[in-house]
């Protein structure tokens, strides 16, 4: 079998370079992007600069199609993408905050899946990263939750009109990246011990677990439309 090729979208830190590690392990030939080139070249390094870096705004079709053209033919794509804009309650969270999880995650996963598939291989995969947020019925999450149950719907439709590419979705927990560089240390420390208290395994989870589940969909051929749930069982415990 002739080497693998992944391309990680969000590749520079947390899920998205954990993944790239966890692959290239494994002996994929690894592409990661980002739109930060400094941070894609220390991620590059800190992965024996033996992953290629490329350029890639994943808000911007043009910028997502340039990216690929660049890239050319690759077999499987992952496409880790966050934001952490769009918390708060309810009942008075704007309608721009509301907007903001869409506008970061929603569509440059549409945009950027859309700008790959003339290069993506037929037979490979796509894979999603959405949030336990689509699933756990978290206070102050409706928007998270809404951005992220639009990102797990599109995995069984695009599994059925892509076919025969594979696409599933992975829905992360409460994990240590980060994406939480918004929240002091402090206030970090006491959010993870929170939700550690309420979750099953007893703590919050890493981005070499969720790397595992994602190379788990690459690789098992008979995987398709689903959403695999990584979240050390918090979404029974939070509410």
């Amino acid at each position: 079998m002739s080497q693998q090729h992944t391309v990680v979208v969000g590749g520079s830190s947390g899920v998205g370079l954990a993944t790239a590690a966890r692959l290239m392990k494994t002996g994929h030939a690894v592409t990661i992007a980002g739109r930060d080139a400094q941070r894609l070249d220390e991620a590059a390094k800190r992965l024996g600069g033996k992953a290629r870096a490329v350029s890639l705004d994943a808000a911007d079709p043009a910028s997502a199609k340039a990216a690929f053209a660049a890239i050319g033919v690759f077999d499987h794509l992952v496409l880790a993408l966050g934001g952490n804009v769009g918390m708060g309650p309810f009942a008075t969270i704007s309608l721009a905050d509301a907007r903001r999880p869409f506008e970061d995650k929603v569509f440059p996963h549409i945009a950027t899946a859309q700008a790959a598939l003339p290069f993506l291989a037929k037979d490979g995969s796509l894979t999603l990263v959405a949030a336990v947020s689509a699933h756990a019925a978290m206070p102050g999450t409706a928007a998270l939750g809404a951005a992220n149950a639009a990102i797990a719907a599109l995995g069984p439709i695009l599994a059925v009109e892509l076919k025969p590419l594979r696409v599933n979705v992975v829905s992360p927990g409460v994990i240590d990246t980060p994406w939480w560089r918004f929240a002091p240390d402090d206030a970090k420390a006491a959010v993870f011990a929170d939700f550690a208290a309420k979750t099953p395994v007893g703590r919050v989870g890493t981005a070499d677990e969720v790397a595992d589940a994602i190379a788990f969909l690459i690789g098992n051929r008979f995987m398709t439309g689903a959403t695999h749930i990584c979240d050390g069982g918090v979404r029974f415990g939070v509410g």
